[in-house]
């Protein structure tokens, strides 16, 4: 159970800390044109971006991977 915790890059860091991350970094507008959901693009804020992300999981997915993929999630 421990090598799956220290294989996962995600583990320990939550949604909102992911979210909160990349709007520092990009910013929401270039956050919407990353990855285009209504959530970075009409009126985004971290509690509504949560709420959809939550209930949506191929958009929680893109958003990890970008995470994972900028200079952020390193």
């Amino acid at each position: 159970m421990l090598n799956e915790h220290a294989k996962d890059p995600l583990h320990g860091v939550t949604l909102e800390m992911v979210i909160t991350r990349l709007v520092e970094q990009y910013g929401w507008e270039e956050l919407g044109k990353r990855i285009p959901i209504r959530c970075f693009t009409h009126d985004p804020s971290i509690k509504s971006s949560l709420t959809f992300l939550r209930r949506t999981p191929w958009a929680r997915k893109k958003v990890e991977a970008l995470y994972l993929a900028s200079k952020v999630g390193k």
